[in-house]
């Protein structure tokens, strides 16, 4: 049985059969003792009656077991060999000598207060003129075939409600089951496409329940598959583009230096050689952002000094920042704590920072890196006053190869387009986070915060 729709039937028509199987032999069973002590105590009421009407014509119990008419009337008495004139009943008169013999009770034997107060007042006009015990639950004589007849009826309305019962069962089932089945099918199939290579599947959230959130979760996955799909074919024809370039530029210059066309001075050697080292940069971010992604990226972590990371990184683009006439400086606190990181690894990623805020800072502008302790962790910053960027780019600025306002690139950048992508590879893996805040021509301000350990 491989059909989960039919298994849902099967489990809920059993649940509904067991279900109504025991509703149907408890209702049973209460209906006919309840009817069996209604039959009871309407039959002792009809004894009193008679007892009474007895005592009222003729004035006293003489002669009461001949001039009744439910002499032989049986019951569990309380002795099983007990049993006297009046079968099931004895009675007694006022003072509780005993009239009428039966379950146990001779005739003109004297009960106990006890025995008295057990029994069943026979009252005539307010005035008790008797006392009636009952060895058990008094039946008519015809009161067998009544019941009988009764239960057979009540039995036969109980299998009628039981068949209804089960009909409207599987009817419940069928649909039930049908409407839990039916979103683990779309996701079925949608799945089988998605192997097959169509990522770009959604399916239908008709609830709020588990299996709604099935449903989203699979668009959401669905939809993060096609985008990281896109990304990587976008990632590989830029991949190509960056690659080409230099390459096209060395073959270029080799073939024409190798033809004569071109004299092999310093000056031809050296773009060959400025494009070999763009190439070799371009690798180098690849192998980086691949380990990163792999979770393998090594970080030789040590205590460090933060002002001493962000004067080392000013120092290295002092020349850069001179020659643009940016002015480059370093704001901190001298209360910092050492912080367990990769410095190495931490100047890469505050190097990728500062030159791209150099490639948009005009000149006259300001570079400030700063450091300082919020709460637990140390945040760090890279501000500049350049062009900013616009609400539409700012989301994808650490996308790999990411390309925004092409107008924000100069000429002549010889950057890889991984910087911000590798910085946010390192951060995270010191367990930090990076973002950025901007504004079109107000400038940048890139966040970077660490645990204070």
């Amino acid at each position: 049985m491989r059909s989960l729709a039919l298994k849902l039937v099967l489990a809920f028509l059993a649940i509904s059969l067991v279900g109504t199987a025991l509703v149907a032999v408890f209702a049973g069973q209460a209906t006919a003792s309840e009817f069996g002590h209604y039959t009871a105590r309407q039959n002792q009421n009809s004894v009193i009656a008679e007892l009474a009407a007895y005592y009222e014509q003729y004035g006293s119990w003489d002669d009461v077991e001949s001039g009744v008419s439910f002499r032989g009337k049986t019951g569990s008495g309380r002795g099983q060999g007990g049993q006297g004139a009046g079968g099931g009943v004895a009675l007694a008169d006022a003072s509780g000598q005993v009239v009428m013999g039966g379950i146990g009770y001779p005739r003109d034997a004297q009960l106990t207060a006890k025995e008295i107060a057990q029994g069943t007042p026979i009252q005539l006009n307010g005035t008790t003129v008797g006392i009636l015990l009952v060895g058990g639950e008094l039946a008519a004589e015809d009161a067998g075939q009544a019941e009988a007849e009764f239960l057979q009826r009540v039995n036969q309305a109980l299998i009628w409600a039981a068949a209804i019962a089960t009909a409207v069962a599987l009817f419940l089932a069928v649909f039930l089951a049908h409407t839990l089945t039916k979103p683990l099918t779309e996701l079925t199939a949608a799945t089988r496409a998605v192997a097959k290579g169509n990522l770009k599947q959604e399916v239908i959230v008709r609830s709020q329940d588990e299996l709604g959130e099935l449903a989203s979760a699979f668009n959401q996955m669905s939809a993060d598959l096609s985008h990281s799909r896109d990304l990587r074919r976008q990632m590989t024809a830029d991949i190509a583009h960056d690659l080409r370039t230099p390459i096209s530029v060395i073959l270029g210059h080799a073939e024409a230096l190798e033809d004569g066309i071109l004299p092999p001075t310093p000056e031809n050697v050296h773009i060959i050689l400025d494009e070999a080292q763009r190439l070799n940069r371009l690798v180098a971010d690849l192998r980086i952002i691949s380990l990163a992604e792999a979770g393998e990226l090594p970080l030789t972590k040590r205590p460090s000094n933060l002002t001493a990371l962000l004067e080392r990184t000013v120092i290295a683009h002092a020349p850069q920042a001179q020659q643009q006439g940016v002015e480059l400086k370093v704001e901190t606190n001298a209360d910092l704590p050492e912080l367990n990181m990769d410095p190495d690894r931490m100047v890469q990623v505050l190097g990728n920072l500062v030159s791209n805020a150099l490639r948009y800072t005009p000149a006259d502008g300001r570079i400030i890196l700063c450091a300082q302790q919020i709460d637990d962790r140390i945040q760090l910053s890279v501000r500049d006053t350049g062009t900013g960027i616009t609400p539409d780019d700012l989301p994808h600025v650490f996308d790999r190869f990411y390309r925004g306002d092409k107008s924000r690139h100069r000429n002549g950048d010889s950057s890889s387009g991984l910087g911000l992508a590798i910085a946010k590879s390192i951060v995270e893996g010191h367990n930090g986070r990076i973002w950025v805040e901007s504004q079109p021509d107000q400038g940048t301000t890139f966040y970077i915060q660490l645990p204070a350990e």
